[in-house]
């Protein structure tokens, strides 16, 4: 039995470290300063933003992770992206582009994935506060029936952060593939040669969310397991 668990967890381990760690991996690897590059992932963005008459859209540095926010308008790199001349910069900026042409041109699934992330946030406070309360209100009305019947809700709040990372795929990919790949490719901004290495930083930042995703399916489960 204890062996059975060792390597349960290993596996569990590996199916959620091992996308996160090559996407690290991959974005590491094409981070390599290129003075070939006439300018770095930042000067791309602001190019882009002005070029597909993105108006609204500013360009911010940030220490939390390459993103768009729909919200505010802005398009955010880290200072390696936006100040870096390298593959990594320069593709990662155009990903994040990518989203900000989602929000222009009102895609409905971006809409649908900010409005489901808002509401999972919530959720996710009032699901922690369900599994808080849970052990208590069976103390206090002696039924294993409520005990379950909170914690059988506190899961569907949970269900929710599900959702989102599985509207969050296609976005993902589409701000990649459909929209940054063919910036970059009909742009002339990298040279064929780059383009591979391009395409693969482009499914590293189209699968950033899937160590998220494979955790909060974890963490269902074992909630779920425990209703049963």
């Amino acid at each position: 039995m204890p062996l059975l668990f060792v390597v349960g967890v290993l596996i569990v381990g590996a199916i959620i470290f091992i996308p996160q760690y090559w996407v690290k991996h991959v974005i590491t690897k094409h981070g390599k300063e290129r003075n070939d590059f006439p300018g770095t992932g930042g000067e791309l963005a602001e190019h882009l933003i002005e070029n597909l008459q993105l108006e609204k859209v500013k360009l911010e540095r940030t220490e939390k992770g390459d993103h768009y926010d729909p919200d505010a308008k802005v398009v955010r790199l880290m200072d390696a992206h936006h100040s870096g001349r390298s593959i990594s910069a320069v593709v990662i900026a155009a990903h994040e582009i990518g989203h900000a042409i989602q929000d222009h041109r009102g895609e409905r699934l971006l809409a649908l994935r900010q409005k489901l992330a808002k509401f999972a946030a919530a959720s996710d406070v009032v699901a922690s506060i369900f599994f808080f309360a849970a052990p208590v209100l069976a103390v206090v009305v002696r039924t294993p029936a409520a005990f379950f019947g909170l914690v059988a809700f506190g899961v569907s709040l949970l269900a929710v952060r599900i959702l989102v990372h599985l509207v969050t795929l296609p976005v993902e990919f589409d701000a990649s593939f459909n929209k940054a790949l063919p910036i970059l490719e009909e742009g002339g901004y990298l040279k064929p040669e780059d383009m591979p290495a391009a395409r693969q930083v482009l499914k590293a930042a189209a699968l950033t969310y899937v160590a998220g995703a494979l955790m909060s399916l974890l963490d269902l489960a074992r909630w779920i397991r425990i209703l049963r």
